[in-house]
């Protein structure tokens, strides 16, 4: 039933593809949104059957890594991962990746998983950043460095080190940019609630922008940072009237599907889209007009971070318990700064 809904509501992007009404853009968008109707079944026999193998070339003795996004139908993660990955591979180290695709109980289950494995460090972004640490105590107790990536832990001392990107300032920056542009504004917020990152560059973006009194927030909706969430969700808010000119998104998944549902009601050109990420995608979309912002995460970076401290901890060295890496803001007026086609 649920390919059934899902394959509904991607109807009129289908549409707008036959009739060749669609920018390249939005192309791109009906492409990865078919390819989210199969990637829970994908995404199942990969990790069911181990993923990559990320032991050849493995030394005697060697160290597993286990590793475990919130998602991984996020290009984020795999650019962060990467260099992760790339690190173990040249020490000669063992790495597990699963992916809870979003489900905090899966998330507890393969962590469960991999400390029978016999890992020596896990690699974690919070799905629920209030849910874990039951198990992850339990990974203290058996020895197991816990290495966080890119959203808090409400019991921030069970992790050796935390690497974000500073996720409050994200929010800041676009607010700011988004009183430059609206001296007056009714807004929807798209959010994940879940998240202590979502819920930091919200914060960041509303701590900002509600100085102003004209500033209304007509509608806040949790859309868990997925385009397949985020656009039916505005396409129902376009089609029960509610009255709103700009939206902020606390990720480019969400945004890109914002600007989808907008195209396909022709409201793009009276409705402000703003993000966070600066993804290839929503770079492209600023470039054309289509968004208005994005303040910039840099995953190559906060990966190699991750990979460096991961060994640091594993030669017995003491390493920061929390790093933050900064964001920078993305507009239509520095947007040619950053390479469009790929992850800065």
């Amino acid at each position: 039933m649920a390919l059934i809904k899902q394959r509904d509501s991607n109807t009129a992007l289908h549409e707008y593809l036959r009739k060749g009404k669609m920018n390249i853009n939005f192309r791109k968008i009906f492409i990865l949104f078919n390819l989210l109707l199969y990637l829970p079944v994908a995404m199942l026999i990969w990790t069911g059957f181990g993923g990559r193998d990320y032991s050849l070339g493995q030394k005697e003795n060697s160290h597993l890594i286990g590793v475990s996004y919130m998602t991984m139908n996020n290009e984020f993660y795999k650019i962060l991962n990467e260099e992760i990955s790339n690190q173990v591979e040249i020490e000669g180290d063992r790495m597990v990746l699963r992916d809870p695709a979003l489900n905090v109980d899966r998330q507890i289950d393969q962590i469960e998983e991999m400390l029978h494995m016999g890992i020596d460090v896990l690699v974690v972004t919070p799905v629920d950043w209030k849910s874990l640490s039951g198990v992850l105590n339990r990974a203290k107790s058996q020895g197991v460095f816990i290495v966080v990536v890119d959203s808090d832990l409400e019991e921030e001392s069970v992790a050796d080190c935390t690497i974000t990107s500073d996720n409050y300032s994200a929010g800041q920056l676009v607010g700011r940019y988004f009183l430059k542009q609206n001296r007056e504004s009714d807004l929807i917020v798209m959010t994940h609630d879940a998240a202590k990152s979502g819920q930091d560059r919200v914060q960041g973006f509303l701590d900002v922008v509600e100085r102003n009194d004209k500033i209304h927030v007509v509608k806040r909706m949790n859309c868990d940072g997925q385009l397949e969430i985020a656009m039916p969700k505005m396409q129902k808010v376009i089609e029960e009237g509610v009255v709103f000119d700009s939206v902020f998104c606390l990720n480019d998944l969400a945004a890109v599907g914002v600007a989808a549902a907008l195209d396909e009601h022709e409201m793009l050109k009276q409705v402000r889209v703003y993000g966070i990420d600066a993804s290839p995608d929503a770079k492209a979309l600023i470039k054309e007009g289509m968004m208005s912002a994005s303040a910039a995460q840099f995953p190559s970076r906060l990966g190699q971070i991750a990979a460096d401290v991961i060994y640091r901890l594993l030669d017995g060295e003491t390493v920061e318990r929390k790093i933050q890496v900064p964001v920078e803001l993305v507009t239509r007026e520095n947007v040619e700064q950053y390479s469009i086609d790929r992850w800065q």
